[in-house]
C-alpha cells in the first residue's frame, strides 16, 4: 500500500483570495503552480508529508449551493484560544453557520464563499494534529466507508462505530480522517473533495488499479487530459489520484 491522502481541494470562486482567507486562519504559507491555482501548506514544509493534510484551491464558475458532504474542523489548545480563533475568522470574513447542530461547545463557520467548517473546543484527542484537527466526510455507512478507505490508504482505524469511523496516519502525525454518518445520504456535486498520491508517484496506475478492485468508479467530471485520475469511491464521493505534473 503506498497510498497516502495529501490535500482537501476545494473548487472556488476566486481560489487567490479564498485562499488568503485560508492561510490567515491557519498560519499557513501561500504559493500558486499556475493561474487559478492556489497552494497552501504550513510554513517549511516540505511536501508531501503525513504531519500536515495540505489544502489546494482551483478556481472554477460559481456553482449551484448544495450541501457540502466534506468539511474540515480547526483544533485549539484552550478556550481562549478558540474565542481568539472565532474572533480572527470573522474579521477575515467567516459568517456564523447554522446546521442544525443545536447547543454545541464548537463553534460553525462558513469561508467567504459559504464553505463550512467549524472550530473546535480543546480536545485532548486533537492536542498534537496542527491547526486542522480533523477532515469529515459525511457518509450513510462508516463501516463500510472504513472497508474502502481503510484498505485505500496507509492510515489506520483509531474508532469504529455504525455513527463514526476515524483513520489517522500509522505515523500518528497530522489530522484525523472522520467518516460521520447522517441521515441525509443524498448524492450532491460538492466543491471540496481529498486528493491522494501514491508514494513513488510512477505507481500511480498501479494504485488507480488497486483502489477500482477495492470498488472505486471512474469518474468523469470535465476533467480532459490531465495528471491525475478522478475517482469516486462506494458512496460516491469523488477523489482524485494525483500523478506527477
Amino acid at each position: 500500500m503506498t497510498l497516502q491522502l495529501v490535500q482537501v481541494n476545494f473548487k472556488a470562486r476566486d481560489d487567490s483570495a479564498l485562499g488568503q482567507f485560508w492561510a490567515e486562519v491557519l498560519g499557513w504559507d501561500v504559493t500558486s503552480e499556475g493561474p487559478g491555482v492556489t497552494n497552501l501548506e504550513p510554513v517549511g514544509f516540505d511536501w508531501p508529508d503525513p504531519s500536515a493534510v495540505c489544502i489546494d484551491l482551483v478556481r472554477v464558475p460559481d456553482p449551484e449551493t448544495v450541501k457540502y458532504r466534506v468539511h474540515i474542523e480547526l483544533a485549539t489548545t484552550s478556550h481562549a484560544h478558540q474565542a481568539e480563533l472565532v474572533a480572527r475568522a470573522k474579521e477575515l470574513g467567516a459568517t456564523p453557520a447554522d446546521v442544525g447542530q443545536g447547543d454545541v461547545p464548537w463553534t460553525m463557520m462558513a469561508d467567504p464563499e459559504g464553505n463550512v467548517f467549524s472550530v473546535l473546543e480543546p480536545r485532548e484527542l486533537y492536542r498534537d494534529t496542527g491547526p486542522i484537527a480533523a477532515v469529515i466526510v459525511d457518509c450513510a455507512d462508516p463501516r463500510a466507508m472504513v472497508r474502502f478507505w481503510g484498505e485505500a490508504i496507509d492510515w489506520a482505524v483509531h474508532e469504529l462505530t455504525d455513527d463514526r469511523a476515524l483513520l489517522r496516519s500509522v505515523k500518528g502525525v497530522g489530522p484525523y480522517l472522520e467518516f460521520r454518518r447522517t441521515p441525509d445520504d443524498e448524492v450532491v456535486w460538492t466543491r471540496v473533495h481529498l486528493d491522494v498520491m501514491s508514494d513513488p508517484v510512477e505507481d500511480q496506475a498501479r494504485e488507480v488499479a488497486r483502489l477500482e478492485g477495492l470498488g472505486a468508479i471512474r469518474a468523469d467530471v470535465g476533467q480532459g487530459d490531465v495528471s491525475w485520475v478522478v475517482l469516486a469511491d462506494p458512496e460516491g464521493n469523488e477523489f482524485c489520484v494525483l500523478g506527477r505534473g
